[in-house]
């Protein structure tokens, strides 16, 4: 599996917002209304896809790579699962548009957070591509966008910025695999979800469900974004994950027939050339 590490940081992001934009889809699927079981289930096969992800990558060495990540880790780990949890609350708060929203501002806290925290500059070009691509995520879901519960669309935010935590610890500690952390996120979220789940009993199609949402979606997504961060400067990683907003509409018309409104495709189409002027800009890089 040390394949994965040779991958450019830019494609390996890529290829994590696609692996993450199925979550919407695979949550539809559940037959359980219970968010907190959701949460535990998928935590499950989460858990269990990043350990043997970590012995096959690293066999006799896991341990001793677990423990270098240190402290690091560990609070990276802590914010990420306070992001799942969020994002199971604010689904069950507030509108599904408001949340959607709501976490596209990831990309102003990583520019924001890396041009004070990590020292990296925003170029011109960079800029634009910022303000591009906010206007694609409005023309995206604006249509949709609503007050609300005010309280949802406030635990919302955890979502991003504790993401965006998570990307700076991983540019801060460029040496240390961070794998670990999310291994960590795992565990955290999995103790919130047993905590609060009702129901401890899950059906063979939750199962699957579980699996999916668990294994492709959240492991390879995260594993693919953890990985390709400590390469990528914190504002292109925002833009890059922009597109898992995009794709998500994409696979439920496919699967479940739900045709999304043309402005979808007009705001991802916009946020797409956000993406690729961005992806020709090489100014990007550390103050002096």
């Amino acid at each position: 599996m040390n394949i994965i590490y040779k991958i450019p940081g830019f494609v390996l992001c890529l290829m994590g917002g696609f692996f993450l934009s199925w979550g919407g889809l695979i949550i539809r699927l559940f037959e359980t209304e219970d968010i907190w079981q959701i949460l535990l289930v998928r935590s499950l096969f989460f858990i269990t896809a990043l350990s043997i992800f970590l012995y096959f990558t690293y066999r006799g060495q896991t341990y001793q790579i677990i423990k270098r990540s240190g402290f690091p880790a560990v609070i990276g780990g802590l914010f990420l699962s306070i992001s799942f949890v969020a994002y199971v609350f604010a689904m069950s708060e507030t509108t599904v548009a408001n949340v959607v929203f709501i976490i596209s501002t990831q990309t102003i806290f990583l520019a924001i957070f890396g041009y004070f925290f990590l020292n990296e500059k925003i170029s011109l070009r960079g800029f634009f591509s910022i303000i591009l691509a906010f206007v694609g995520m409005i023309i995206l879901v604006g249509d949709s966008i609503n007050s609300g519960s005010l309280f949802g669309n406030i635990v919302a935010f955890a979502i991003p910025i504790n993401f965006t935590i998570l990307v700076m610890i991983i540019r801060k500690f460029p040496s240390l695999d961070m794998v670990p952390a999310i291994f960590y996120s795992g565990i955290f979220s999995g103790v919130y979800g047993l905590v609060m789940s009702e129901n401890l009993i899950f059906s063979s199609n939750d199962l699957l469900m579980g699996f999916l949402l668990g294994v492709p979606q959240l492991a390879f997504g995260f594993i693919c974004v953890t990985i390709g961060s400590k390469s990528t400067p914190a504002v292109t990683v925002g833009l890059l994950m922009l597109l898992e907003t995009i794709f998500a509409p994409v696979w439920v018309w496919l699967f479940l027939g739900e045709i999304p409104p043309l402005s979808v495709f007009i705001g991802g189409f916009v946020i797409i050339l956000a993406v690729v002027s961005k992806s020709f800009d090489n100014k990007t890089k550390k103050i002096s």
